[in-house]
């Protein structure tokens, strides 16, 4: 079945204290175009976030968000320890010096300035990146879930619009014939009217008749419209991404409507021909979403 280009799709992992939430949005695009946006410190995992993603879709403009919550907090405090006995020595020494009760305490000397600071946590790159794979594959599975509800209308559409395609064309086949038997009749009568009741010879009308029937014949438009119709159908029920297909083959049904168009001799072949138009042209609209 055909699947959208267009979705949404969430997912998280975690993983030896790093927390990685993903979320993937496809639009419609003619070719498969994937922006990654993660976070400074896991910059080295893109290629592989934008492979992964290549490979269960097809097509789409893809934007993939990457965001990193570290379980326990992103800082952590870190003491110089060298620092510290520098200021006890100093706080003893002065101490000593100016002769004062008491005596140096372990929080005078962590509330020195310096001694302790707080510092972005150190990246687990492995499981950082085991965290983006899990996360990824949640998200992808979701709005490749949905690409596929949304395809699944797609599908319901389009096969409604090949049932109304498909009529219009069996009526044109079943016109197409009367039409130039309707046409010889005016040329005989228009003759008759013209000659004053002279009798002409049959082979030259038959032979009128012949060139204007070969002037107005749309049997291999028809063939070919029939043809292209079937292949749309087989597409739509295949598995395989089709978009391009689909298109290529709107395109083709379109130029064969307008050949019939421009061979049309009657207001109701005209007239058949107008819905087709517009019934293709609601189909390509469509076509432009599918995958």
């Amino acid at each position: 079945m055909i699947r959208s280009m267009t979705g949404f799709g969430a997912g998280r992992g975690s993983t030896s204290g790093e927390e990685i939430d993903v979320e993937v949005r496809s639009v419609n695009h003619k070719y498969c175009e994937v922006k990654a946006r993660l976070p400074r410190e896991l910059s080295a995992l893109e290629q592989d976030v934008v492979r992964t993603v290549k490979e269960r879709l097809a097509r789409g403009g893809i934007e993939v968000s990457v965001r990193r919550a570290t379980i326990g907090g992103a800082v952590v405090p870190q003491v110089d320890v060298a620092l510290a006995e520098s200021y006890a020595r100093a706080f003893a020494e002065v101490q000593a010096r100016v002769g004062l009760p008491g005596t140096v305490m372990l929080a005078d000397v962590l509330a020195a300035e310096g001694v302790i600071r707080l510092a972005e946590r150190a990246v687990d790159v492995e499981a950082a990146g085991a965290a983006v794979r899990a996360a990824l594959a949640g998200a992808l599975d979701a709005i490749v879930a949905m690409r596929a509800r949304e395809g699944e209308a797609l599908a319901r559409d389009l096969s409604g619009r090949l049932d109304g395609i498909e009529a219009a064309v069996a009526r044109v086949a079943e016109l197409s014939p009367q039409i130039v038997e309707q046409q010889r009749k005016r040329l005989s009568e228009r003759i008759a009217e013209l000659t004053g009741g002279v009798q002409l010879d049959p082979a030259r009308l038959v032979q009128e008749v012949a060139l204007y029937a070969d002037r107005t014949d749309v049997a291999e438009e028809i063939t070919r419209l029939r043809s292209h119709v079937a292949q749309v159908r087989a597409l739509l029920g295949g598995s395989e991404p089709a978009g391009r297909k689909l298109d290529f083959l709107v395109q083709e049904m379109h130029r064969e409507v307008n050949t019939i168009g421009s061979k049309s001799q009657s207001a109701e072949l005209a007239s058949i021909v107008v819905g087709l138009k517009a019934e293709i042209e609601r189909m390509r609209e469509q076509v432009q979403n599918v995958e």
